[in-house]
Order: structure tokens, then sequence, then C-alpha cells
């Protein structure tokens, strides 16, 4: 393959809805951008395999759940060099034509970007706070068990997600989710890609963490996707399991309650928020 591409999108499977994937392939493909899309099969079998015979789509079956994070790698290691912005999106996402090539434009006029999320909504037009703070392990367990006893938890967790934020404008956070990351592909060769000791979950806040230390992390609501989010852990007890084994090893890797990476690098989006909010304030 020694065709260069404008914009190359991977998405990992593993037994899912064909209707729901059909309709994340047709929004990649209804582009004038040259693309190619990778879908990464994890599945136990090959039945999806049908979905992808079409033009500027590679199936790739692996026989085998490697995880999100590792099926995402081969598609970015195969595709580095010879496309110029990778896509790694869930196949419960989908958009409108003109969606790609605004992001597109918008990382082309900002060299200094080395990732872009639009702006996500629910199929309902909801918004999907997904632009958050480096998490710590009190984050993420008031999250995840959803406590609301306390207006401190319900405060915390609002800081987490910048609910504060004006998610109208475009923000430069530390964490964008992986449910949709439009990433400049020479990033990679600079940071590395997922890290494959996360099977599930942390695997996007690792890799955004380490994008956002040498380029701007940036949400850009100007474009907009929709995402079908299902938090699977709540649900699903394996899941659930592959959140706790994940959260271990990402703040065994970062750091626990002292990270003073972490401390600096969310102070400073809060800041860099605050003044945005005055800036607006000022000029109405």
């Amino acid at each position: 393959m020694n065709k260069t591409y404008d914009i190359s999108g991977s998405i990992v499977v593993f037994k899912n809805d064909r209707d729901v994937l059909e309709r994340a392939v047709t929004s990649f493909l209804n582009t004038a951008l040259n693309t190619h899309l990778c879908i990464i099969d994890n599945s136990p079998t090959d039945d999806l395999r049908d979905i992808c015979d079409r033009k500027n789509v590679e199936y790739i079956f692996n026989n085998n759940n490697l995880g999100f994070g590792a099926g995402h790698n081969i598609a970015i290691r195969k595709m580095m060099g010879i496309t110029k912005y990778s896509l790694i999106f869930n196949p419960d996402v989908y958009f409108n034509n003109g969606t790609l090539e605004k992001l597109f434009s918008f990382m082309e006029k900002n060299e200094k970007l080395g990732s872009v999320m639009p702006r996500v909504l629910y199929p309902d037009g909801s918004l999907q706070y997904l632009c958050r703070l480096l998490p710590n392990p009190a984050d993420l367990l008031l999250r995840k068990f959803n406590v609301k006893v306390l207006s401190l938890c319900v405060n915390l967790i609002s800081k987490y997600e910048l609910r504060f934020a004006n998610y109208t404008k475009t923000m430069d956070v530390p964490y964008l989710s992986g449910c949709f990351m439009f990433v400049r592909t020479d990033v990679f060769e600079k940071i590395g890609v997922f890290d494959e000791r996360f099977f599930v979950y942390f695997e996007d806040v690792d890799l955004s963490r380490r994008i956002h230390k040498l380029y701007h992390t940036v949400y850009y609501p100007e474009a907009v996707v929709y995402h079908d989010y299902e938090r699977g852990s709540n649900k699903n007890i394996e899941l659930f399991k592959y959140l706790i084994f994940s959260g271990v090893k990402y703040f065994n890797k970062w750091g626990w309650f002292f990270d003073n990476e972490r401390k600096y690098v969310n102070n400073e989006a809060i800041r860099r928020l605050n003044v945005l909010e005055i800036t607006r304030r000022c000029v109405k």
C-alpha cells in the first residue's frame, strides 16, 4: 500500500450490531476526502465481513479479542506514514456529510493541534460531557457509582467532566473521550500508540494525556457527531472488572493520589477555561 490518504479511520468491533456498524461505515465514507477505513474484528466469527466489502474499506479478522487499544494499533501502525490524520471511533458513532471536512480543515489551520474531538451528542440531540480533566481515583469512583448524596460529590463530578465550561466554544482540555479521536498521525511517531496493557477502559485517558504533553488536545464544537453511548460497565460484570483492572494499571503508571503532573495539567486547563469565560463575558 503506497497511496497517501487524507484520513484513515479505524473501528474495532466485537460481535456488534450489523445495522449500527453499517451506519458508522457509511458515515465515514460519505466524504470527498481521500480516505481509508480499517475494520478490526475481534469477534469469534467473521460474520461482519460482508459489511466491509466496499471500496476503501479493509477488513482485518483477528479471530481473537485483542482489546480496544491493541485492535486500533493494528490500523494505526499499518497506516502510519501514508495518512495525514487518523480517526479512531466507535462502531456506534455516526455523523453527517461535511463533518470530516470540518475537522480536517480545522487541523490543517492549526499545526500545534495533536488531536481534536467534535461535539458529541446523544441521538436525541442532548450533549455528552466528554471533555474531562485527568482523573484521580476519587473522580472515577464517584462517577462510576453515581454518588449524589452530598453536594460536594456532585460538584466533583461536574468539575471532572468540565460541566462548568462553555461547550459551545472551542476548548483545550487534557482528556478527550476515545469514542471519537481525530489525531495527527505524526503524533504517534513521537508519543507512541495505545498502551496495550489496557484491554479496555483508560487507554484513551492514557493516550490523550501523552498527546497533551506535547500538543494541544482540543474540543471543536463546530463539528458534530452522534453517539449511542451506553455505559457497559454498569450492566456487565465482566466489563466492570476490566474497568477496575485498567484503573489500577492507569494509576500505577501515572500515580494515585500524588501525581504532580496531573495537578499542574488540570489547574492549567481550569485556568484557561476561566480566562475564556471571562473574555466571553467582557466582549458581550
